[in-house]
């Protein structure tokens, strides 16, 4: 087995055994890998309460013949104490969290998805906001190549006034072609900026929230061609959240 060292952001964890545990991490040099934490689980042990859920680490790992690594050390970057605090924050970290787990495949790296989960913990630690997790779903799937279709409508190609928005269509829709749940200009001005990286303006957050279909859906295994194809920048897709050696 070969040994391995990254930064690496724990995802979830569920129990293996009377004192194992088995942790998944979205790692910057490695992606999404799985590893055995052995006896973490016993009043002794040594990083146990490191390899919590929204915890930043830099973990250490043996190479093992099958799926699951072997956690041999950990040590806490970031704890995140905020969000640990506070319900509804872990709640919304949960959520980007989850919806990270879905789209990453095991052991592809891509630095910008950990920058901008590692980016979207450090916010909602800091300074949470009821556009952080809208935002980050949306910048989640321009970056997997699934962000809808919002310069104009996804039936008919009008460019508006654009008056609704329909997940299933892939993007906002037109007065004439409307369906699925009314849109302001605000909120869509808010999710192009968002999904382009766009440095116009943004509209105050009050009437622009984003729709309420961008919090409740996660990243599906939808293609990325077709009406909702469009894509966002080269750029990292959050704001920095480089690596903390």
């Amino acid at each position: 087995m070969s040994l391995y060292r990254d930064d690496g952001i724990v995802l979830r964890t569920w129990r293996l055994g009377e004192a194992d545990r088995i942790v998944v991490l979205l790692t910057a040099e490695h992606g999404k890998v799985r590893g055995v934490a052995k006896g973490v689980r016993k009043t002794r042990s040594k990083f146990g309460g490191r390899l919590e859920p929204t915890s930043h680490v830099d973990v250490q790992l043996h190479r093992g013949r099958g799926d699951l690594d072997v956690v041999t050390q950990a040590e806490t970057l970031d704890r995140f104490e905020n969000l640990r605090l506070d319900a509804e924050r872990f709640a919304e970290a949960s959520a980007v969290m989850e919806a990270v787990d879905v789209v990453a495949p095991d052991r592809e790296p891509d630095e910008n998805r950990y920058r901008m989960l590692l980016g979207a913990l450090r916010t909602l630690d800091e300074r949470p906001a009821a556009l952080v997790v809208p935002a980050f779903l949306l910048k989640l799937l321009a970056h997997e190549g699934l962000a809808p279709q919002l310069d104009a409508c996804v039936r008919c190609g009008s460019e508006g006034p654009l008056v609704a928005v329909d997940p299933g269509e892939g993007g906002v829709l037109c007065e004439t072609c409307r369906r699925g749940m009314a849109v302001s200009s605000s909120a869509v001005a808010v999710m192009r900026a968002v999904c382009w990286a766009r440095r116009d303006p943004v509209p105050s957050p009050g009437p622009a929230r984003a729709p309420g279909w961008v919090g409740r859906s996660s990243p599906g295994p939808r293609p990325a061609s077709g009406r909702g194809g469009r894509r966002g920048g080269d750029g990292p897709c959050w704001p920095a959240a480089g690596r903390s050696r």
